[in-house]
């Protein structure tokens, strides 16, 4: 099951990692950040729950179908507007280097809120993967947007990371009562019910007839890849897996990226590029081996 959780995980980050770059041509060809964001809520919630009709049915209670509006709006609706409209004003580049900082939000707010140890191996972990991952992005920078960033971009971009931590450490012990599909047609609903009543407007603007074609396809990439598949491959990581686990996955998503980019011929692997790699693996290799005993006598349950 462990072994699951962690190709989950990868897989959902390597879909995020092409979509700073593709959303980010999407949103300056037709579209603007809020009706990015309108697409992937909404259009995760029609996914979520069409799936829902063909899975096992699971009885929630209001209690829970409230606290998912919670969840919703600190993993969604925070998470997805203050970094879409973040990555809107700013570069892909600034984007990538600020969600590098969610890893150490999730690890200040595991340790506060769900009492998880907070050992010096799982430190180092974090500092090593977040060293990884700027010196690969800062060593493409050149190459990877000619386009100067916007402070205000980078902050909103810093915020969805500290929403998402916080969504990761209060609501863990509700994610894992449920299985992926229960949980996101939950998320989904709520977060569209709470973004459309501000955002219709700015969807009905959009003169589709002057969309051109690779829009709509990136669109389609980041409402299908990018959050209806990724989102129920994090929710099946998340079910096993800490929470401090999960967030230092979001360092693989430069590295994805950069390794995307040299099998599409777009970039060249250098030295720094590999070193940052390893640099990147081992800090999840890291952050996964550090573990109390209270911590092991739990996953031995889940295993």
């Amino acid at each position: 099951m462990k072994l699951v959780a962690h190709a989950s995980m990868f897989l959902a980050c390597a879909f995020w990692g092409l979509m700073a770059p593709l959303g980010k041509d999407a949103m300056t060809h037709g579209i603007d950040g809020i009706q990015m964001v309108t697409f992937r809520v909404a259009g995760g919630a029609c996914l979520f729950w069409i799936t829902s009709l063909f899975a096992k049915h699971r009885h929630v209670p209001w209690r829970d179908k409230l606290m998912f509006a919670g969840a919703g709006l600190f993993g969604l609706v925070c998470n997805q507007c203050c970094f879409t409209i973040g990555l809107s004003i700013t570069s892909p580049v600034n984007a990538s280097i600020v969600t590098t900082s969610m890893p150490i939000f999730a690890m200040i707010l595991s340790a506060l809120i769900l009492r998880e140890p907070l050992t010096g191996k799982k430190a180092i972990g974090v500092l090593t993967g977040c060293s990884g991952a700027m010196i690969l992005i800062l060593t493409s920078a050149a190459a990877a947007s000619d386009r100067v960033g916007d402070i205000r971009g980078d902050l909103l971009c810093l915020a969805a990371q500290f929403s998402f931590a916080l969504y990761l450490s209060l609501f863990n012990p509700l994610i894992k009562r449920y299985d992926a599909i229960t949980t996101n047609k939950w998320m989904f609903l709520w977060a569209t019910l709470m973004i459309l009543p501000f955002s219709a407007g700015h969807v009905a603007e959009i003169e589709w007839q002057t969309v051109p074609t690779k829009t709509c396809a990136e669109i389609g990439y980041v409402v299908f890849c990018c959050t209806f598949v990724s989102y129920i491959l994090t929710m099946v990581a998340q079910r096993i897996l800490r929470p401090t686990v999960v967030g230092v996955y979001n360092y693989v998503q430069p590295a994805v990226s950069m390794l995307f980019s040299v099998l599409l011929g777009i970039s060249v692997l250098r030295w720094s590029h590999a070193l940052a790699v390893a640099l990147v693996f081992a800090g999840v290799w890291l952050v996964n081996k550090s573990r109390a005993k209270g911590d092991a006598k739990i996953e031995n349950k889940n295993e």
